[in-house]
């Protein structure tokens, strides 16, 4: 008998020592949240992390629902979210694992080198019909903004439409990676995507938020010497009844390890 304990003891042990975990939610965090949990494993071998997006709604959905230990976010958890996390009896804590800039890009035959704050709020909104309304070639402005359950959706346009409404049919695209490749085949189009995602496909505008004195180019020293406006916090969040479930993770990323990760990526470390 004692030795039948014994053995169920030794596989509850090995069982919890094994227990997967998982982050789900904002499609921006996804290279970050791979790459860490790809270099975690290789030091954790007993741990499993497994890491998809969808927005950074699908994963407090998910943190709500219980179907992840880690929501991604690239904004700031909700009020009413909050609300409802706590109806569900779950009190999160939210971690600051990187920043990021939000590059805003065309395609690369476009002419256009500067943007001001204003001019892309037209642009995003529908004022702004035409490339030739703000020096550009004459063809018609075709803007494209991530699905509303991102937070890169939001946060656009809290900072740079400050909060007016989206024009009316804007594209929505359901991941960054569409954005890029829609951009890279229209030659009028404009959206928005992060720092990390910028590649020779598309062309990045440098962005005025001063009426048009200074236009800064999106880049990782721009953003951390605060020159670059469009800048922006990304989290994780957890209920801290899983903290034990977790903390290894999320030390592992805050870590210097994890932060030279942040740097490689394209993203802004904390330090």
């Amino acid at each position: 008998m004692k030795k039948t304990i014994f053995a169920m003891a030794v596989i509850i042990a090995i069982s919890c020592s094994m227990q997967a975990q998982r982050i789900k939610g904002s499609d921006t965090m996804l290279p970050l949240s791979q790459k860490a949990a790809e270099e975690y494993m290789k030091s954790n071998p007993s741990s499993t992390v497994t890491v998809t997006g969808g927005g950074s709604g699908v994963g407090i959905t998910a943190l709500l629902e219980g179907t992840t230990e880690l929501a991604q976010l690239s904004r700031k958890i909700k009020f009413d979210e909050r609300n409802k996390l706590k109806e569900k009896g779950k009190t999160v804590k939210e971690v600051t694992a990187a920043y990021d800039a939000l590059a805003v890009v065309v395609h690369t035959s476009n002419n256009i080198k500067n943007l001001t704050r204003e001019q892309l709020e037209g642009m995003f909104t529908g004022k702004i019909k035409n490339w030739k309304e703000v020096g550009g070639a004459d063809m018609p402005v075709i803007p494209y903004a991530r699905e509303t359950s991102s937070g890169t959706y939001e946060f656009f346009k809290e900072s740079v439409l400050k909060n007016k409404n989206y024009m009316s049919g804007i594209m929505s695209m359901p991941a960054t990676g569409a954005i890029i490749q829609s951009i890279s085949q229209t030659k009028g189009a404009i959206g928005y995507v992060g720092l990390a995602y910028l590649n020779k496909d598309v062309k990045a505008v440098h962005v005025s938020y001063d009426n048009g004195k200074t236009f800064v180019e999106p880049t990782v020293v721009n953003a951390k010497n605060e020159t670059y406006p469009i800048v922006r916090p990304l989290f994780y969040y957890y209920d801290t009844a899983s903290e034990s479930k977790v903390k290894a993770f999320i030390d592992y990323v805050l870590s210097d390890k994890g932060q030279k990760i942040v740097s490689e990526i394209g993203f802004i470390s904390i330090n």
